[in-house]
This record gives C-alpha cells, structure tokens and sequence, in this order.
C-alpha cells in the first residue's frame, strides 16, 4: 500500500475515533444530567430501558475503538491491507468499506461459513 493511500486510511480512523469519543463524551453528559427522581414506575421503567440502551450502545463504541485503533497500529507497523490470516493483501475496496477488517473476503467468508457450521 501506497503512502497517499495509508494517510487516507489513517486520517478516515482518526476522524472516526474522534467522532465516537466525541458521542462518548455527549453522552455521558446526558446521562449526567437525566433526573433520577422518577416517581412513576412506568417512568423509572423507560428510563432505565434507555439506560440500558445507552449501555448497549457504549459497549460497542468501546469495542470499535479498539478496533481502530488496532488498525491505527497496523498502518503504522506497515500490515494493514494484510490478510492475518493468509497474508494476502485485504483489498482497497473492501478496506474501504470496512477500515477496521484484518481479513481478505475470501478468509471472511471461510470463517462465517465456519460459524454457520458451528451454530454461531
């Protein structure tokens, strides 16, 4: 991969973690600021149900984060468009379409046909 092509890369996943610290950082601040003082069960209910949403959320925000930054890492040690599991190169498009990958489609597919057969 190319140097113009691995600063695309890298500034696309910089933008992207800065956007998700950025929503991490709005919404704990809104989670801050809801009143805990709910009175009405059916309240209390839905409160906690977009707490718990917003939990759900968190965790796989958490989860992206590291992943970018895994892919941060690859760029700058020089593995990031290689398959982790054969080796080949990942493709530009399919990295395009999902920056955070370490497999080739090929090996992808391998592995959710391996899932499917596991009952995953």
């Amino acid at each position: 991969m190319d140097s113009a092509t691995q600063t695309f890369f890298k500034d696309l996943l910089t933008k992207r973690l800065n956007e998700l610290y950025s929503e991490a950082e709005k919404r704990v601040a809104s989670l801050a600021a809801t009143e805990e003082n709910l009175p009405d069960p059916t309240d209390r209910a839905a409160a906690d149900s977009d707490k718990n949403f917003m939990f759900s959320v968190w965790e796989r925000e958490q989860k992206l984060i590291v992943k970018i930054r895994e892919a941060l890492q690859r760029i700058d040690e020089g593995g990031f468009s290689e398959c982790e599991e054969c080796g080949d190169d990942i493709g530009i498009e399919r990295l395009k379409a999902r920056p955070v990958t370490t497999l080739c489609v090929t090996c992808k597919r391998k592995q959710e046909a391996a899932e499917r057969g596991r009952g995953a």
